[in-house]
């Protein structure tokens, strides 16, 4: 990975979900700038609203809590927003204006849905930790995702594995970004909820690569 990315060379941090979830689908969004919204969309859309408040900023049983924090990576190239950061008192933390004590940081990321397999989210929500950590000096060694479905909370471990798939997904993203490469389809049990199935065209697009196989196998046999 390169040493360190220029301003004008960050990709949104949100994306990363997107890449993890379907390389194709955050090509569509982030390269060729293609969107359209589904009800699920709509309901993450406006979860999000709801939390987001950049002035919002409350104590509780001393746990300072802030909301909507512009965080960024020049190492990732990353930047964005963290739906709420609570900071934890704790003697390894940092100093926070007018207040005494040292506290450590950790993001909360907040979705629509219930858990899935995979880690989509998980690698999110670290790499708004790790947008921290550069930011403020700080190592943070767990972060928190709340699922609207369940209203559940979770726990997230930021390990040596996941901050190392945060840091080559976000490399790749960089590496198809600078290229303005769309990968082919992968149909698969997400396609059916994808908002950008419509543009996408999965059924489509894989029927055209079968007939183009079928094309070549046909003329490498002559």
């Amino acid at each position: 990975m390169r040493t360190e990315f220029r301003a004008e060379d960050l990709l949104p941090l949100s994306g990363l979900q997107h890449f993890l979830f379907c390389r194709r689908q955050w090509a569509l969004i982030h390269v060729e700038r293609a969107w359209s919204e589904n009800l699920l969309t709509a309901e993450g859309r406006q979860m999000h609203q709801r939390v987001d408040d950049p002035f919002f900023s409350e104590v509780r049983e001393g746990v300072v809590i802030s909301r909507s924090i512009p965080v960024a990576s020049y190492r990732l190239g990353l930047n964005g927003v963290c739906d709420l950061v609570e900071f934890v008192p704790h003697p390894s933390g940092i100093q926070l204006n007018g207040r005494q004590g040292t506290f450590l940081p950790a993001p909360v990321e907040y979705k629509r849905g219930a858990k899935k397999a995979g880690s989509f989210d998980e690698a999110q929500v670290c790499a708004q930790a790790v947008c921290l950590e550069e930011m403020l000096s700080v190592n943070i060694p767990s972060a928190y995702l709340y699922y609207g479905q369940t209203r559940h909370r979770v726990k997230v471990e930021l390990t040596t594995e996941l901050r190392t798939l945060v840091e080559k997904s976000a490399l790749e993203m960089h590496t198809y970004f600078e290229r303005g490469y769309t990968p082919r389809v992968r149909i698969g049990k997400m396609c059916k909820s994808c908002s950008l199935a419509d543009i996408c065209l999965p059924d489509m697009q894989a029927r055209s690569t079968a007939a183009s196989r079928y094309i070549d196998d046909m003329l490498n046999q002559g």
